[in-house]
């Protein structure tokens, strides 16, 4: 006798994904991330407190902050083209005043004691660790936080800008609290000498380390930056021992750098002047022109890469061109505020982030260097521009009108005195025809089958097909 069995069978499907394990869920790790650089902060800040006083580490604060703002807009400023997330500059900033300044005073303190244990030789052991130690650890402990967003931040670390930006907000951030314990302690010693005015030694040490050279600790850490920036660029099995020797390489020359600079000083009395002039202004005009050439060729990409988007559809013939320029980009911001207040600039500003995200991306696409993620990423920016056209199309349009250049003149009658036509006529070469483009997997295709033109645009409740639909 047949019998039913005693409870009910699951019916067959796929199996079901396993649950990820509990330190990759992401609010786990953020919360990891976050209560140690605030353990780090409390204890990096009870550190200087107790070497500088009370006072002295509100007057070391006070003069530590004034060059912050203007690094961090700087190097914000050069993120423009393709800003990223503000939060992995915040996590850059802190991680340079937090966990990389408190592993510099730990590792630094105990290398010097050890050396001067070791030789019995105090002065040695404090030169050895100013010139050596030092650059080995600092320049360590802040390419940590470059090596970390690369890696838990893929998408968003493309190229030597994004490099360059993460690894100066860092330093900015270490630089912070150096010069809260620099200052704090030059207070301290005018305090017990009697120092005050232009001659004191805070005065002395706020004219070197914030006026004349608060960009020293940027400069090291941007060859960082550099290097790690270069490896992003690298993909496939090809290049996988230059994506490793290549950040290797910048961080063996910030910590070069950081040498020279620190030991400037045992260099005579001008040493300091003369690897300032020699070293340090020319190493920072060369990777200031560096990276601004670096921008001007991604705006190029920008203007290179759109108008596939425009045979499309997608957007219109002159947003190749105001999206490429950023002189055009600001006025759009300007019209949409006018028009639409903030939300409407900030629509554009974000237009702006995802058409630059989108043009990058085909153009790793094109090159071979495109993840698997390639078309739901293109899908996601896609939608992105779709849903924000309405407000970013108008500004953009009315960009590119005010930055076009003036049309010629038409020239005066004397100049062709036998008309426009006949033998006499000016030269006109024949018109151009853009030649058929080999047909690529990751080309734009139009939304919907035909051109737009000849039928009506798609909606935003209708998502845009993959890039791999062939016409």
């Amino acid at each position: 006798m047949a019998t039913c069995p005693p409870y009910p069978t699951r019916p067959a499907g796929p199996p079901s994904l396993p649950r990820p394990h509990w330190w990759q869920r992401a609010w786990v790790r953020y919360g990891a991330l976050i209560t140690l650089l605030a353990i780090s902060g409390l204890v990096i800040l009870a550190l200087v407190r107790e070497q500088t006083g009370t006072q002295g580490f509100l007057v070391g604060l006070g003069l530590a902050v004034l060059p912050v703002p203007l690094l961090v807009a700087a190097f914000r400023w050069l993120d423009r083209v393709d800003p990223g997330p503000w939060q992995n500059l915040v996590f850059c900033f802190a991680w340079g005043a937090c966990a990389a300044a408190l592993i510099a005073i730990v590792a630094n303190s105990f290398a010097t004691r050890w050396i001067a244990t070791a030789t019995a030789d105090p002065a040695s052991a404090d030169t050895l660790g100013t010139t050596v130690i030092a650059p080995v650890v600092e320049e360590s402990a802040k390419a940590a936080a470059v090596l970390l967003v690369f890696l838990f931040r893929r998408r968003d670390f493309t190229g030597i800008v994004d490099g360059v930006v993460f690894a100066g907000v860092t330093a900015t951030g270490f630089a912070f609290t150096e010069n809260i314990l620099y200052l704090g302690t030059a207070f301290g010693t005018d305090q017990l000498t009697g120092g005050s005015g232009i001659a004191s030694v805070t005065a002395a040490t706020f004219f070197v380390r914030v006026v004349m050279s608060p960009f020293a600790h940027p400069l090291f850490t941007v060859l960082t930056g550099i290097g790690v920036g270069i490896a992003a660029t690298r993909t496939g099995h090809r290049h996988r021992l230059r994506r490793a020797l290549l950040p290797l390489a910048g961080l063996l020359l910030a910590m070069g750098m950081h040498a020279l600079w620190n030991g400037s000083a045992s260099f005579g009395e001008y040493g300091f002047f003369a690897v300032y002039a020699a070293f340090m202004v020319p190493s920072f005009g060369l990777l200031t022109w560096l990276v601004i050439w670096t921008r001007q060729r991604e705006l190029g990409t920008v203007r290179a890469e759109l108008p596939a988007y425009v045979v499309a559809g997608w957007l219109t013939p002159a947003e190749p061109f105001a999206l490429g320029s950023m002189r055009a980009r600001r006025i759009a911001r300007q019209q949409a505020r006018r028009h639409a207040g903030k939300e409407g600039a900030r629509a554009v500003t974000q237009y702006e982030a995802c058409a630059t995200s989108l043009a990058f991306l085909r153009q790793r696409g094109r090159r071979g260097r495109a993840g698997a993620d390639f078309a739901l990423r293109e899908r996601q920016l896609l939608d992105a521009l779709w849903h924000r056209r309405e407000v970013a199309r108008p500004a953009l349009d009315h960009a590119a009108r005010a930055t076009a250049p003036p049309a010629p003149r038409p020239a005066p009658p004397w100049v062709y005195p036998y008309g426009t036509h006949g033998p006499y006529a000016p030269y006109a070469p024949y018109p151009s025809y853009a030649p058929h483009a080999p047909y690529s997997p990751y080309a734009a295709q139009p939304p919907y089958g035909p051109h737009p033109h000849h039928q009506p645009a798609p909606t935003p409740s209708l998502p845009p097909p993959g890039p791999y639909h062939r016409p």
